[in-house]
């Protein structure tokens, strides 16, 4: 068996989640850092209905909702953005600044690798940036929040 595994800290094999914006308007990309978990969701809508001739519920299965939820450790430059005023690139509008003015970004999920080659998958789509909500504690002591891509589509796989 192959398993994926994202080494964390070993080249070619962590997760890397890399943000573009679709429409090409902001130049660049921006590599998101500090991952603190992602989970990567395909969940067919189903359709159920019953009939008087049965006993049991018949399903047909629909479109389907995608979506990648991850928690980062916030960097205050790739957050907030290099320099927002500019709003020039990816990274000069930062992650907030692409959910605010809702800009449909194009992603690849790097996905690690079988060992510390290369030959690891990618998946990747346009979606949307939701669901910020920093947060920091006592316990802690560092501003971390969740962020979820809402994908506008499928995901393509490489």
């Amino acid at each position: 068996m192959a398993y994926i595994y994202p080494a964390p800290g070993v080249a070619n094999a962590q997760v890397i989640l890399t943000l573009t914006d679709s429409a090409a308007v902001l130049a660049g990309n921006l590599v998101v850092p500090a991952l603190q978990d992602i989970t990567v969701n395909n969940s067919n809508d189903i359709f159920t209905w019953t009939q008087l001739d049965s006993g049991s519920k018949q399903n047909v299965a629909t479109t389907a909702t995608n979506s990648l939820d991850m928690n980062i450790v916030l960097d205050q430059t790739t957050f907030f953005g290099a320099n927002a005023a500019a709003g020039t690139s990816v990274a000069n509008v930062g992650i907030i600044g692409l959910s605010q003015a809702k800009t449909r970004v194009g992603f690849a999920l790097y996905l690690g690798d079988t060992s510390a080659g290369t030959a690891g998958k990618t998946m990747s789509g346009n979606a949307y940036v939701t669901g910020l909500a920093p947060t920091v504690s006592a316990d802690s002591p560092v501003w971390v929040s969740p962020i979820t891509l809402t994908v506008d589509g499928g995901y393509t796989i490489a």
